[in-house]
């Protein structure tokens, strides 16, 4: 499938059916996402946590020292976190030895760092929301540069759309920024919205240093390596090998803070199924064990790992591309996914784990979240009748061989199958037999996990299975990062200018109340281009090395990295 992590908002990258929401390495699995227990393969007993599951501990609880070694499923040639290629395997690595201005618990209730953040304080001016940073005096980056309201306007320089030579993640809040600008000091950032903007929180947890300030530089300046002497934390890159795919990190004597109680953090790229074996055979200390297999492992690896469990805030979607000419027929679209039968593949997604949940219709919310709605039920249903008649009205014909054709061309779609997980693997063989029954001629064709990102990047699939990740609770903040018919993240490639506009209009209204009513109402219009098709949410599920603390299942948790550790 197809990976994806912790990102400002939501973002697309390859999603291992078993290593869903990799930011320290999780996974699909667990109960019923509400918090109760249910017997999986293995005889275990998985509890979900709405709040996250990861071993919280103070310091003075963690030992002094000690190394922690975690799968990767690729180190990205594009290493910008801010990127329009980046997936969350960069933002792993980004997050390691770049500021985490902003720490949320597994609820997603935001904290500014106080490494960084003395206060954060939102006031207005008439109706313009208006966000103060005092920024740490000891906070700089590891080149010497002060981190002061220059990175602040940096990074809203960046991410705000206006540049269309700098290819950006996500403009999502950024775009309705008026200024930037020094406040009583350099120490000060002051950011001041063109109108109210409830979800500010979810900006600029992660800056951009001033020194990369050319769209020549956003896009060049990390490929194929990284900037230690940009970043700024707890830990500093000690070699990022490329080749090898492998980097790792160790204590930053620039860094201000508390010591981080780790002596050394290593990555190595490596498939789903490598993962699961050297976590077997202790060669690293966490894996995603959502799969039937990998949980039976787990199982028996008795008391010597943990294995948590929280609900996660990420969607597991199929993606059609309408930039490929047999796709470009809407009623082509929606034949393809009308034939697509979800309550079989969570049959497959959850086979083994004693778990069950509601079919998702939003990409917007979840559906533990207050004010969800399924917008997608209002315009798609499983219909293979209804499949074939859409082909016929797209002037397609069924043939002597069960395909449809048009004009001498059988309807033959591509299926981008990433990585080498048996999960993936058995959803593709049960989507190919699904098309098959409504007609449409499905191809599979295998990838690595190491290829996912230039697949993605270029567009390389008719269908794809992929996932959305939330950075924070601020859904409806990225609807239009989701949705927009420009948005890098929309692979789809489906939307429409008038759609666009009725975002931007959604974007300006001055309650989080109206803007989710709203969504409410649009997102079912956005379905009804049938570009997307979510089908999972699933909760995160992890199994640990007994005594990791700080890490694991996370919810919306970000944790400080020098608070991650080896229990006492």
């Amino acid at each position: 499938m197809n990976k994806f992590g912790r990102f400002r908002t939501a973002a697309v990258a390859s999603v291992s059916a078993t290593a869903l929401a990799l930011t320290a390495c999780s996974s699909s699995d667990g109960s019923d996402g509400q918090g109760s227990s249910n017997k999986a393969v293995g005889g275990l007993e998985i509890d979900v946590k709405p709040a996250g599951d990861y071993n919280e501990k103070e310091r003075d609880e963690i030992k002094d020292g000690g190394e922690l070694t975690l799968a990767l499923g690729e180190l990205t040639e594009q290493q910008n976190r801010f990127h329009a290629n980046m997936t969350v395997d960069t933002s792993t690595v980004w997050s390691w030895y770049n500021p985490q201005m902003a720490l949320y618990d597994g609820e997603g209730n935001y904290t500014p760092n106080p490494a960084y953040l003395d206060s954060v304080d939102e006031s207005t001016e008439g109706d313009k929301t208006v966000v103060t940073y005092d920024i740490n005096d000891d906070a700089i980056f590891n080149d010497g540069t002060p981190i002061d309201w220059t990175a602040f306007e940096n990074t809203w320089r960046f991410n705000n759309g206006k540049d269309m030579e700098v290819q950006v993640n996500s403009t999502d809040g950024y775009e309705l920024i008026e200024s930037v600008k020094k406040g009583k000091n350099d120490k000060e950032a002051i950011v001041t919205f063109e109108g109210p903007y409830p979800w500010w929180q979810g900006l600029f947890n992660d800056i951009l240093h001033p020194a990369i300030d050319t769209a020549e530089k956003f896009d060049q300046e990390y490929l194929g390596k990284l900037n230690p002497q940009y970043g700024a934390g707890p830990f500093k890159v000690e070699n990022a090998d490329f080749r090898g795919d492998t980097v790792s990190f160790v204590p930053n004597e620039k860094w201000w803070g508390d010591e981080p109680k780790l002596d050394k953090v290593n990555f190595r790229a490596m498939e789903a199924q490598a993962t699961i074996n050297a976590f077997q055979a202790g060669e690293i200390d966490a894996a995603g064990v959502g799969s039937k297999n990998n949980l039976s492992i787990a199982a028996d690896m008795g008391d010597s790992i943990d294995i948590r469990a929280a609900t996660r805030p990420a969607s597991v979607l199929f993606t059609l591309n309408s930039k490929t000419p047999q796709l470009a027929d809407k009623d082509v679209r929606h034949a393809v996914l009308a034939a697509i039968d979800r309550d079989q593949l969570a049959k497959i997604r959850y086979n083994g784990l004693g778990y069950e949940e509601e079919m998702p219709g939003s990409l917007a919310l979840y559906p533990t979240q207050e004010d969800y709605k399924d917008n997608l039920s209002k315009v798609l249903e499983y219909d293979v009748e209804k499949a074939k008649s859409l082909l016929e009205d797209a002037g397609y014909s069924e043939g002597s061989d069960g395909y449809y054709a048009k004009d001498g061309d059988k309807l033959s779609l591509r299926y981008i199958l990433i990585g080498d997980d048996e999960v993936s693997k058995s959803t593709a063989t049960a989507v190919q037999k699904m098309l098959k029954d409504a007609g449409i001629d499905l191809k599979v064709e295998e990838r690595p996990s190491s290829d996912s990102s230039k697949i993605i990047s270029e567009r390389d699939f008719d269908l794809l299975l992929s996932g959305f990740a939330a950075s924070d609770p601020f859904g409806p903040a990225f609807f239009g990062q989701t949705y927009a018919s420009d948005s890098t993240l929309n692979k789809s490639g489906t939307g429409t200018e008038e759609f666009d506009k009725k975002i931007k209009e959604m974007q300006k209204l001055p309650t989080r109340e109206e803007q989710i009513k709203r969504i409410n109402e649009l997102e079912s219009e956005a379905f009804a281009e049938y570009g997307m098709l979510p089908y999972a949410n699933g909760p995160q599920m992890v199994g640990l090395k007994k005594g990791i603390a700080n890490m694991g299942a996370l919810g919306f948790a970000v944790i400080p990295k020098e608070n991650i550790g080896w229990e006492k």
